[in-house]
């Protein structure tokens, strides 16, 4: 077999970005095994010592000549240049965060056609549930639930020759979501540090003033609502964790207050925030804890290079019970279930843990261990270039409009159709009874539900009305039975009598609990006896 050649295109050091720092602890294990060059971004910066010790060439001529490009995609806007050529020039593409909507809401609202370039890629990979979403976000009501649960990754999947994912957990995700994929995992490289280095650790617990004796918890890495670490703040007031401190190293989002949270809950002289650390000091903050915290909710399916870096150095971590983390095994992570009694659980695990020392050194040796074994960059690197050996002729999946259930009458605006009545021609005798045959088409986007769903369901309501507009006569309900999806049509019957005088009958479907179709786009059929 041909030597393989790759184009490696993310970002570099001296980006921040988790990514960046991943990148350069696999490109030398991949230049051993490979022709290797790296695919330089024209719009971030690349340290003089990575570009002077790596062949490299400019985006235009990645993937050039039969060499294979490999990806490496994350969900911010480091990685726009990532995705403008993964877009163009199939390749392998390593997916580090299964959701990109985040970095779909960069790439979008800066542009002068945010609101449409917006709504086209969320459509293109969510169908109308996307449509409708991005006409919402249009009036800035998006929120994390929404962003989570809408991935906005399909399209870039679907144009590359091959997936890598970290975390089993992940690959079965993207197969169940999409069969059509090429998707393998394949655990993240982490080069096996030295071990945490106490007097390092002793030396940050004194600029913080943390007591050397007191248990001390990190979470570490920037801040985010999704990293929980206000749980934690809440979990140090609990009696389980009188004595304990927290430290959080690292920097923080804006719209957090860490130590606004930490005087709420009473305990500001146990929480230490100590903002951006450069990886001397980082290191340290790791020697200085105990027990590191690695708590993801919502998730978008990444696994934590901080977390593993942390368990390379002999630090267990508690973790929250859920997606990406079944993968970690019990015996260096502690999980804590989400949700109502989190805080409460958290305490008790974090105060079980530390009360229990010897518990407390055996996962530490049994973390470092896991990721020697599971972990080992040169082990990542055989499996990708193995991989990406394989895939380099295989054609993408390609575009491919997405497949959603349709919306229901119980929600969707407008419903037309069409509506034909036999049964009430003239010679009609009053106070004869009369069998009508209603024709019922579907003719708009939305799945029409049967009477017996209930709130919005779908029923035909025919009635008689005289001259002054008013109810006379007995009307008549016919349900629909089946439900009736976009394109089909049923046919429905109802036994009703000629009242007495001018009238005139009116049919039409109704959506129980909202209205008469009439009002939502829909078919009224009318006619004077």
């Amino acid at each position: 077999m041909t030597t393989l050649r790759l184009d490696y295109v993310s970002p570099l050091p001296p980006v921040r970005s988790g990514i960046a720092d991943y990148s350069v602890d696999l490109i030398p294990e991949l230049a051993e095994r490979c022709d290797l060059r790296l695919g330089i971004l024209p719009a971030l910066p690349i340290a003089e010592s990575v570009l002077a010790r790596w062949p490299w060439t400019q985006v235009s001529e990645v993937g050039e000549g039969g060499r294979l490009p490999l990806y490496q995609m994350g969900n911010n806007h480091y990685h726009q240049g990532v995705w403008d050529l993964a877009m163009t020039r199939p390749g392998v593409l390593t997916l580090h965060d299964l959701v990109l909507h985040h970095f779909l809401l960069d790439r979008s609202f800066h542009r002068s056609d945010g609101v449409a370039t917006y709504r086209a890629a969320l459509g293109a990979d969510h169908g109308w549930i996307g449509d409708v979403v991005a006409t919402i976000g249009r009036w800035g009501v998006l929120n994390d639930a929404t962003q989570f649960s809408l991935p906005a990754r399909r399209t870039l999947l679907r144009r590359q020759r091959g997936v890598l994912v970290h975390s089993t957990w992940a690959a079965e995700h993207l197969r169940e979501e999409d069969p059509d994929l090429r998707v393998a995992a394949v655990p993240m490289g982490v080069p096996l540090p030295p071990l945490a280095d106490p007097e390092g650790g002793r030396t940050l617990r004194d600029r913080y003033g943390i007591p050397p004796e007191a248990p001390l918890l990190g979470s570490l890495g920037f801040q985010t609502p999704i990293k929980r670490t206000s749980k934690a703040i809440q979990a140090l007031a609990r009696p389980e964790l009188a004595d304990a401190h927290l430290l959080v190293a690292g920097e923080a989002s804006s719209i957090l207050d860490l130590e606004g949270d930490a005087s709420e809950a009473g305990v500001a002289e146990r929480v230490h925030v100590t903002g951006f650390m450069g990886f001397d000091e980082y290191q340290d903050a790791i020697a200085a804890c105990d027990l590191c915290l690695n708590l993801r909710y919502p998730t978008a399916g990444e696994t934590s290079a901080a977390l593993l870096r942390t368990l390379a150095v002999g630090r267990p971590a508690i973790v929250s019970e859920f997606a990406q983390f079944a993968d970690l095994p019990d015996a260096v992570a502690v999980k804590v279930p989400v949700g109502e009694g989190e805080v409460e659980a958290l305490a008790l695990r974090v105060g079980e843990l530390l009360a229990d020392r010897e518990r407390l050194a055996a996962m530490s040796e049994a973390a470092r261990e896991h990721v020697r074994l599971q972990h080992d960059p040169g082990a990542t690197a055989e499996r990708v270039v193995e991989l990406c050996s394989e895939w380099r002729d295989a054609p993408p999946p390609g575009d491919a409009p997405v497949e959603v259930e349709p919306p229901t009458s119980l929600v969707w605006s407008r419903l037309p159709g069409d509506l034909e009545v036999r049964g009430a021609e003239p010679s009609w005798r009053v106070g004869q009874a009369r069998t009508l045959t209603i024709r019922l088409a579907n003719r708009g986007f939305a799945r029409w539900l049967s009477t017996e769903r209930g709130a919005g369901g779908v029923v035909v309501k025919i009635e008689f009305r005289g001259p002054d507009d008013g109810a006379v006569g007995e009307g008549s309900w016919a349900p629909l039975l089946p439900d009736l999806d976009p394109g089909q049509s049923e046919e429905l019957r109802a036994v009703v009598r000629r009242p007495v005088g001018a009238a005139r009958i009116i049919v039409e479907p109704h959506v129980i609990g909202r209205s008469g179709l009439g009002a939502l786009g829909g078919p009224v059929w009318t006619a004077h006896l």
